[in-house]
């Protein structure tokens, strides 16, 4: 916490405004715009209901393609299916290990053509509907912070006029060409769950430069209630609207986003710094004209070059330590519930999940924290080392 929190909280209780409406949420939702330079921002209760309300102002209904990238959290692709959509996965590109344009070109010709049908497995719920449209959607994802390739991504979405829509859930404070994450597409999400880079114990937010469709997401987020003196609807709502109480805590996480992303940026430097010359060891590293919030510092182990030490080895270690690390996401391709369903890419997203560690990250870590992880990443290649011999 960065101090306000808890005054903004009693301000809302002091003012009995403890519903999904208030000051709190006002300024909660302008200070997302400032910081962002967003246009407009409506504060729901979480990043996945944003993603939903965004794919529904797009349009998405089912049967429609949504291209989303593989290697990223379920919540990215659940809302897709919430919709009775059909999830297209695309592959990700090695250097920011996010959406690979070349991969998004290739299954926008191959839905266009009925192709796609090629790339999915028989037992696909939705296989008899791979049949030859054009995409709804493009889903690319900010993968840990690091911005993902948007020139490229919105080059190709502009070639074939699909809408864009941006999950920025990991992604506050980070940039692409001095521009925020999340504010590209014609819609964005970013995550304020409790692991994020601030909080508001469980909420989120959808973002547009449009502010018809942000107030038509506001409507949506609040059960699509009609101006009128009796409860009259002509659209399926949703109860997504963000409390005012928990606007509060978000008011005061603003405030010290900056120093939020200094930190995470400072985590990733030490670990770099003291672990970057162990052999076999790869970072999630900052691309040019990018600038990552580096919410959790990311290594790839090769054993073959490591002596042996892959991410199991690592993560174990540290586990015996008492101390959490975990791996990458596993893609979504790979996933029981989403196998059967198109994926077009190469093996770099299955590779990065073979291979990926989260290192601890938090913005309380300590220097003392940070030496202790370094420490036991140093003594599990020891271990390793004199074993072998």
């Amino acid at each position: 916490m960065g101090g306000n929190e808890q005054l903004y909280v009693q301000e809302a209780f002091a003012g009995n405004w403890i519903a999904p409406v208030g000051e709190n949420l006002n300024k909660f939702e302008q200070a997302i715009v400032e910081a962002t330079a967003c246009g407009h921002a409506a504060a729901i209760t979480s990043g996945t209901a944003g993603l939903h309300l965004a794919l529904i102002l797009s349009g998405v209904g089912p049967g429609d393609y949504v291209l989303c990238q593989s290697l990223t959290f379920c919540a990215s692709a659940n809302p897709i299916r919430y919709l009775g959509a059909i999830p297209v996965f695309i592959g990700s590109e090695p250097n920011s290990w996010n959406m690979c344009p070349k991969a998004l070109e290739e299954a926008i010709q191959a839905c266009m053509t009925g192709e796609i049908q090629q790339f999915a497995q028989a037992d696909c719920p939705d296989y008899a509907q791979l049949t030859a449209k054009k995409p709804k959607v493009i889903l690319p994802v900010h993968l840990y912070g690091m911005p993902a390739d948007m020139d490229q991504i919105l080059a190709v979405a502009k070639r074939y006029e699909i809408p864009v829509v941006e999950d920025a859930a990991e992604a506050l404070g980070a940039s692409y060409k001095g521009q925020a994450c999340g504010t590209f597409g014609d819609f964005g999400i970013y995550s304020f769950n409790g692991n994020k880079i601030i909080t508001t114990s469980g909420g989120g937010a959808i973002v547009s430069q449009d502010a018809a469709k942000i107030a038509h997401a506001r409507h949506l987020a609040t059960q699509a209630r009609d101006p009128a003196p009796h409860y009259q609807h002509t659209e399926i709502g949703y109860n997504y609207r963000l409390s005012n109480v928990s606007a509060g805590i978000g008011r005061g996480q603003m405030e010290v986003l900056p120093e939020w992303v200094n930190r995470r940026r400072r985590n990733h430097a030490f670990y770099k710094e003291a672990l970057g010359q162990l052999p076999g060891i790869e970072f999630l590293e900052e691309q040019p004209d990018t600038y990552a919030n580096h919410w959790l510092t990311c290594i790839l182990l090769d054993p073959a070059s490591s002596g042996g030490v892959d991410r199991e080895t690592i993560r174990l270690h540290l586990d015996a330590q008492n101390i959490e690390s975990r791996p990458i996401w596993k893609p979504m391709h790979q996933q029981p519930v989403f196998a059967s369903f198109p994926y077009v890419g190469d093996e770099t997203a299955d590779r990065v999940f073979e291979r990926g560690l989260c290192l601890p990250s938090g913005s309380s870590m300590e220097k003392e924290d940070l030496e202790r992880v370094v420490e036991q990443i140093i003594a599990c290649f020891q271990a390793v080392s004199e074993k072998m011999l």
